[in-house]
């Protein structure tokens, strides 16, 4: 495999950044749902910058096919830093955080994910033969569901705290105390991982494995290529929409849903929200570690529809109990089923895009990704989900959103395994 130092410090660079950022991520709605009692607010703005991501999402595809990966991540890993170290130094000056400082440090992580995720396995595709594009999207999704695992855990100790020898509900014999962290100094790391990146993303040496065609032209114009594209190709456009699918209903279920279905439902704590973030990167690693086997045994298709069909029937578990194990196992199958997908929709996606024009086609699924993500965070965000357990009923009907997903697939199956 060539342009292997390269690979390396990327996935470095994205390590150090990301575990910050996840533990960032993890306390921002915990924040909203159970210090400020703002569940509704939280669900209002993440509409809001969902909304924003689908503009935002259109334009950094036309970015990621013009300027070279490299540069994309540096100018990240700049704007990162100065973002959440200057709100951690308001924070550390009034001593609390505002809510619209808060909002700003979410609003701009969804808003980096948007760019950051797309470039990074353009990258990788620029930077590997063929043969290994199921290697490196394994590699990346391990890589990434590794460090979300470590910051899951992080986060637990950090929102929870351990005092008194306990950590949540559980007790043992031990003097170790770990004081529960403020937002502004959760922020300041992950400002500061921010600045190591950037200089990990520096020594980035490589050489393109084939010649990239940088596109010209205006932003219209790089984009209605994107779209010519996919019309030329209606099985794939089908498929890369529908394939999308369990990563829709799980971002709305991470950052909106859970932090609810725990504090209203089961009645439990903060440590019990971070622990579902690392075991659901649990079940995520493992997808990463086996996934790649059915790459080999040409099963593609067959997989993500099992997958989905098994992201469904989680749902509708969870939305008909009332067990913290049962939120547990969903979490693990989400992890597998949502990178699972990822990994083989994300090869067969390469095998069949050009690298010059990935970012643009990718841009124009996110795009039709968003619209149904905020048009189901309007309809969670009404003060009836809010109310008791009825949050379960969200569960139910992320469930069935999935199902209808799934019958496209089913319908086309034939079809879409000769495209194949």
């Amino acid at each position: 495999m060539q342009n292997k130092t390269a690979l390396y410090l990327l996935l470095l660079a994205n390590s150090v950044s990301g575990f910050a950022q996840g533990i960032s991520m993890i306390s921002i709605p915990w924040y909203f749902t159970d210090v400020l009692q703002q569940s509704s607010l939280f669900g209002l703005i993440y509409a809001i910058t969902t909304a924003l991501t689908l503009f935002w999402g259109l334009y950094a595809g036309t970015l990621i096919d013009k300027y070279p990966r490299k540069n994309i991540f540096l100018a990240l890993c700049i704007s990162g830093a100065i973002v959440l170290i200057g709100v951690s130094l308001v924070g550390f000056i009034t001593g609390n955080i505002p809510v619209y400082l808060a909002a700003l440090v979410f609003t701009y992580t969804i808003l980096n994910y948007n760019i950051h995720f797309p470039t990074l396995y353009a990258f990788g595709q620029e930077i590997s033969e063929k043969k290994n594009y199921g290697r490196i999207n394994s590699f990346l999704e391990v890589n990434h569901q590794t460090v979300s695992v470590l910051s899951g855990g992080a986060a637990a100790l950090l929102l929870g705290g351990i005092s008194n020898s306990t950590f949540g509900k559980i007790s043992f014999i031990s003097e170790f105390t770990i004081e529960p962290w403020s937002l502004h100094e959760i922020f300041l790391l992950d400002g500061l991982t921010y600045c190591l990146s950037f200089f990990l993303v520096l020594l980035i040496k490589y050489k393109p494995i084939e010649d990239v065609y940088k596109s010209s032209g205006n932003v219209l114009a790089r984009l209605k290529e994107g779209f010519l594209f996919l019309k030329e190709n209606p099985l794939l456009f089908l498929f890369g929409n529908a394939s999308y699918v369990i990563f829709l209903v799980l971002l709305v279920t991470v950052h909106q849903l859970v932090p609810i279905y725990i504090a209203n439902h089961l009645k439990e704590g903060g440590e019990i929200y971070a622990s579902t973030e690392m075991i659901y990167a649990i079940g995520a690693l493992a997808a990463g570690i086996w996934i790649n086997r059915l790459l080999h045994a040409k099963h593609t298709l067959k997989a993500i529809i099992f997958l989905m069909l098994l992201t469904v029937f989680v749902y509708v578990w969870c939305s008909l109990t009332k067990a913290t194990y049962v939120l547990f196992i969903t979490s693990i199958v989400l992890g597998l089923t949502n990178a699972g997908t990822r990994i083989l929709r994300i090869t067969y996606l390469f095998h069949h895009i050009p690298n010059h024009i990935i970012g643009r086609a990718g841009s124009v699924f996110q795009a039709i990704n968003v619209l149904f993500r905020l048009l189901l965070i309007l309809i969670f965000s009404m003060p009836f989900f809010a109310s008791g357990s009825n949050i379960t009923w969200a569960y139910f009907i992320c469930g069935i959103v999935v199902f209808a997903w799934t019958l496209p697939l089913l319908f086309y199956y034939k079809r879409l395994q000769k495209e194949k």
